[in-house]
């Protein structure tokens, strides 16, 4: 399981941490900017980045499958169906970029704000090209365990960007500008560099080339992907949700950089339990693909326990420094304050965000992202949103009231997510991966 999830997890954190690098610098430059690209991030970025994440997950489960069920010609055509599929989606919402400020406006959201963010978001479009390419190459390499030079790249990567930001930022002081250019430069090289690993010839088995047969039975693939965008996006757009909620509180400029702060901690953390995430649907989906449900079973346990091992060490580092972690992205005495009332809310969400993306990963191993899209729409948009909304707005309890509803939402999906697991009749699932395989090889 370390041998996928160890470098998993340095890629994961290290692509994430190039919109992590971007909110410090520009939370040095002004609570409005820091507003503004929070806002972004949160609102605009979040719904971009949930969709082209999810399109890539239906190749994960057949990439993952086909290795288990020695079909490694398939992986090539499949991320190429992907790319196809990606290019298309990143096409259609490319609108949500170049009329952000209108659509934050119609959200509700502050004026100057949405404006500022409007701007910014224009100047970030090339990184959503970037996301079409990048989400399927990454599931292609995962599914075959090729993560070190998946996590190489990054880590390269996220030292450019931190070199990018600080000359162009803080050097040449082009502000918002600059930060963008940081991030599109950052993600294009991370791109370009795995594209070149595979073309350059080190993957003979899996990549045999460019091929008409991407184009063929585009439909069923299709299917599959809108299956898991649709449970990818309900995940993330949770949490868009709950920065608009809050961008409906009186004072929004302090509350929507408070909660900023702490879901970038949140996210950051996440994405040491997605590097777990990616070893678990790796190991179900090739163990189901070979036939072998007690190794299926055996790897769910192992990795369950050590990402909720580590969730809870993260717990424990937000509560002991809760009045220092807010300076790292803000100067103004405001923000800090507000920042460290909320740090029991965020070491809670950090905990349970440890389990949960483990069990996503299961639920993706297997191919139950139909399922998992219904109990999201249940626990997220009939239980935790409105729950949300009537402690924070009804009962007047603000950003500790809509958070507090969120979590509850996260706390009873990753109950029915655990349930479902330890009912799943493992042997049935080996049958139905066979059916998957022989159908789509």
């Amino acid at each position: 399981m370390w041998e996928i999830a160890g470098p998993a997890v340095l890629a994961s954190v290290s692509q994430f941490s190039i919109e992590f690098v971007s909110t410090a610098f520009v939370g040095h430059l002004g609570d409005v900017e820091l507003a503004a690209v929070s806002l972004f991030q949160n609102v605009t970025e979040g719904f971009a980045y949930g969709v082209m994440l999810g399109m890539g997950s239906a190749l994960e489960t057949l990439s993952g499958q086909a290795v288990g069920a020695g079909q490694l010609n398939m992986l090539g055509i499949y991320m190429q169906k992907s790319w196809i599929i990606s290019g298309v989606t990143a096409l259609i919402l490319t609108p949500t970029y170049v009329f952000a400020s209108p659509i934050l406006k119609l959200l509700r959201q502050d004026k100057r704000i949405s404006e500022l963010a409007g701007r910014y978001t224009v100047w970030v479009l090339p990184q959503l090209f970037a996301y079409a390419f990048n989400f399927p190459i990454q599931k292609f390499l995962q599914s075959q365990s090729r993560v070190w030079v998946m996590t190489i790249i990054s880590i390269a990567a996220i030292g450019t960007h931190v070199l990018l930001n600080w000359i162009l930022v803080t050097k040449l002081r082009y502000g918002l500008l600059g930060a963008a250019i940081a991030g599109d430069i950052s993600w294009w090289l991370l791109v370009l560099a795995q594209a070149i690993y595979i073309f350059s010839g080190f993957l003979p088995d899996t990549w045999t080339g460019f091929s008409s047969s991407a184009f063929k039975s585009l439909a069923g693939f299709v299917k599959l992907s809108v299956a898991s965008a649709v449970m990818q996006c309900l995940e993330m757009w949770y949490f868009t949700a709950l920065i608009l909620m809050v961008g409906r509180l009186r004072n929004p400029q302090t509350a929507v950089d408070a909660i900023s702060i702490c879901m970038n901690l949140d996210i950051w953390a996440m994405m040491v339990a997605l590097g777990f995430n990616a070893a678990v649907s790796v190991r179900v989906s090739n163990e189901l693909g070979a036939g072998n449900p007690k190794s299926a079973k055996l790897s769910i346990l192992v990795t369950t326990l050590t990402s909720a091992t580590l969730g809870l060490v993260f717990t424990i580092i937000i509560l002991a420094f809760k009045n220092q972690f807010p300076k790292l992205f803000s100067d103004q005495s405001l923000v800090i304050g507000e920042t460290s009332k909320l740090a029991h809310f965020v070491a809670a969400t950090i905990f349970l965000d440890s389990i949960q993306p483990v069990l996503h990963g299961v639920a993706v191993g297997a191919g139950w992202q139909y399922l998992i899209a219904w109990i999201n729409i249940g626990c997220y948009y009939v239980i935790g949103l409105p729950l949300g909304a009537l402690l924070g707005y009804k009962f007047n309890l603000g950003v500790r009231g809509i958070w507090s509803g969120m979590l509850i939402g996260v706390l009873l999906q990753t109950i029915i997510l655990l349930g479902m697991i330890l009912r799943t009749n493992w042997n049935d699932e080996t049958l139905k991966a066979n059916e998957r395989m022989q159908a789509w090889g």
